[in-house]
């Protein structure tokens, strides 16, 4: 990033102008499921519904593994979930517990090697993991066991978390002993669904910084999701979020909890639902709807405007909207259309024509903005080239007044918990004032949430939240050398 000030703005719009295309967003980067089946076996089919409504929360890999009588099935690779899994290949993974995910990766891991569950055969058996987070120390335990002579075949956090257990097992009565002292190991977050020959297991670390639930179908099988609207997709009923600190253990006999350490207050990340989660998810026990709506309306309250029409971004930016609209009384409209067909397969396109593809995959609809005060609203601001790009595609258009507004704060810090935020140098925030984002972006004026009327965003929540990204203020020691969102 530049110096602000050793560097003019007209610098700076070229870097933005110039910068790579991607998209403009945090991501998060991973879903997790996991289902113990009571009839049947056809665990694999379920998780393949389950993926399809967690795809959201990542785009790159997707995988499966089931039980088979003292063995362990699996299937995964690169790319969507229709992409991965198809009929022949859900036919193949026969099992009546089977664990599920979908994965985001960084810049330079996305490989197969990486893709998950991970699969690993030991000397008590065999084990399958899928991981949600990021750990602060796995460089530190990843060096300790190469020097022990142990070889990694992934650049992952989740196959240290993987090589732990199966270590701790050999000295354990069984596999909750492996996976407490695994727990007493590591630092960061994580929420894991693990499979066995005969078990399910779920994790969540002890400040609750990743989301899990618990539900339960018609017919008693168990469930184990990231988010509530993957138990909908299975036909579960919502029956609790697994604790911070959290073991649960699903057999033929049934569930048996283990509460391990739990810190004072939990520390799940504001993100999901600011962002991450879908709008018809509960997250810790609070309507992720009801949290962007009422983003919404505190907007709207902290930084009112004579305007003709409010508009969300598609699609994070909808709710919140809709929330200001209500608050505001200014109209509520469709004046932005998302391409839904342009993916991640779309052929990048040269330098110059950069411009033409926002357009391809985001366009104006004119007979709404043409001739009005627009206030736009998106849930996040992280380098502001997105924003620049779209308030210029409504000026286009013809909107003769275009106001931003972010339903959360500035991001100034970078996230070790799973976010993908890759350094502080790329937050624009980190470096420039409200004012001058607001000149670099092209908007007639700018407004960011409060963080104190962000954090009573998600009504009847059962949990605190982490807003490290925020303030900076981490609520778990980060090493040197810890890898900035090398999510497992």
């Amino acid at each position: 990033m530049f110096n602000k000030e050793k560097q003019s703005k007209a610098d700076l719009n070229h870097y933005m102008l110039d910068d790579d295309y991607r998209d403009d967003k945090l991501n998060e980067e991973c879903g997790v499921f996991g289902i113990f089946k009571r009839e049947g076996k056809d665990a694999a089919l379920a998780a393949y519904y389950a993926l399809y409504a967690l795809q959201h929360r990542g785009q790159e890999s997707a995988g499966i593994a089931v039980n088979e009588n003292e063995n362990l099935l699996y299937h995964k690779d690169m790319g969507l979930v229709p992409e991965v899994f198809h009929e022949r290949t859900l036919e193949k993974l026969e099992g009546n517990i089977a664990i599920g995910h979908v994965r985001y990766s960084t810049a330079g891991e996305s490989i197969r090697e990486n893709a998950q569950p991970m699969v690993i055969k030991y000397r008590n058996g065999k084990l399958a993991l899928a991981h949600n987070g990021n750990l602060v120390n796995a460089n530190q335990i990843r060096n300790r066991l190469e020097e022990e002579g142990l070889i990694f075949q992934s650049t992952i956090d989740s196959e240290v978390i993987l090589n732990l257990i199966s270590r701790h097992r050999v000295s354990s009565a069984g596999i909750e002993e492996a996976i407490e002292k695994m727990m007493g190991d590591i630092k960061g977050s994580y929420a894991l669904v693990i499979l066995t020959p005969r078990r399910l297991v779920g994790v969540r670390d002890p400040l609750g910084i990743r989301p899990l639930c618990l539900g339960i179908t018609e017919d008693g099988s168990h469930v184990l999701a990231s988010e509530t609207c993957a138990l909908d997709a299975v036909g579960a009923k919502y029956l609790r979020d697994i604790e911070p600190g959290e073991i649960v253990l699903i057999s033929q006999d049934g569930i048996n909890s283990i509460q391990t350490q739990k810190l004072d207050h939990s520390k799940l990340c504001i993100f999901e639902h600011i962002y991450f989660a879908r709008p018809d998810s509960y997250i810790d026990g609070a309507s992720v709807y009801s949290a962007r709506i009422e983003a919404g309306k505190r907007l709207a309250m902290e930084h009112p405007v004579d305007a003709d029409l409010v508009i969300g971004v598609p699609d994070s930016g909808l709710t919140a909207a809709l929330g200001f609209s209500m608050e505001s009384g200014i109209p509520y409209g469709m004046g932005l259309l998302k391409n839904r067909y342009v993916g991640r397969t779309f052929i990048q396109p040269e330098q110059g024509q950069r411009e033409k593809f926002v357009k391809i995959k985001l366009n104006a609809i004119r007979d709404v903005v043409e001739g009005k005060r627009v206030v736009m609203i998106d849930d996040s601001i992280v380098r502001g080239t997105t924003s620049r790009r779209i308030v210029q595609i409504l000026k286009d258009a013809g909107a003769t007044e275009v106001h931003m507004r972010v339903s959360s704060s500035p991001v100034k810090f970078p996230c070790f918990y799973g976010i993908d935020i890759s350094t502080k140098s790329q937050l624009v925030a980190a470096e420039y004032s409200i004012d001058d984002i607001k000149g670099m972006i092209g908007a007639d004026s700018l407004g960011y949430l409060s963080l104190e009327g962000l954090l009573k965003t998600p009504l009847e929540s059962k949990c605190g939240f982490c807003s490290a990204c925020f303030t900076g203020d981490y609520p778990l020691e980060v090493p040197d050398d810890a890898n900035e969102s090398s999510c497992g």
